[in-house]
């Protein structure tokens, strides 16, 4: 692919720019697997506003070290669309395309602010790397450190995150920040 291509990924069309009068919305749409660069174009052609985030990645092979563009969430693209069926039948006729992400295969939008938190940081450049989704009330294991794989549930309390480490046999817990700890889904 090449870089005008690449670039091309992040760029809306100028039919959606116009059709400002439309409900658009963002939605997460799931690919076959190493599919999202053709999935995102076919989308494009189709006259979308599409999103595929991507980050460097350096891979080791045997004879040499390749930097890749990955991208951040693989087997997703997001596309900009309003909610009419015939626009949801034209995206699941795109090839590489399986299905919208949400409830019954219909597809549920991502809040406007999400989207955009993501787009800041890529056009930032800041430093990231993808991590593992964490969702408070989720048990999860430390990683690294002294307390490597200690297991608790993770918490929020004054703002910041806090493993809850518990004795189920006498119903008594411990908190303890995370913040400088690397944690992981357990």
């Amino acid at each position: 692919m090449t870089v005008t291509e690449q670039s091309a990924l992040l760029t809306a069309p100028p039919q959606v720019a116009n059709n400002a009068a439309l409900d658009l919305a963002w939605y997460a749409v799931q690919t076959m697997p190493r599919h999202e660069r053709k999935a995102a174009v076919e989308l494009q052609r189709k006259g979308l506003q599409t999103f595929l985030p991507l980050f460097t990645s350096a891979r080791q092979w045997s004879d040499r070290v390749r930097v890749l563009e990955m991208p951040l969430f693989p087997g997703y693209v997001f596309a900009q669309m309003d909610s009419a069926p015939e626009t949801r039948i034209a995206v699941l006729r795109c090839k590489g395309i399986t299905s919208f992400v949400g409830v019954r295969g219909v597809g549920v939008t991502i809040p406007e602010t999400q989207i955009a938190a993501v787009q800041s940081i890529l056009d930032q450049k800041l430093p990231f790397s993808p991590y593992p989704f964490l969702d408070i009330g989720q048990r999860v294991r430390i990683r690294g450190g002294s307390l490597d794989g200690i297991q608790g549930i993770l918490t929020e309390i004054k703002g910041d995150l806090s493993l809850v480490i518990s004795v189920d046999l006498i119903h008594r817990s411990l908190a303890i920040r995370v913040a400088g700890y690397r944690i992981e889904p357990a």
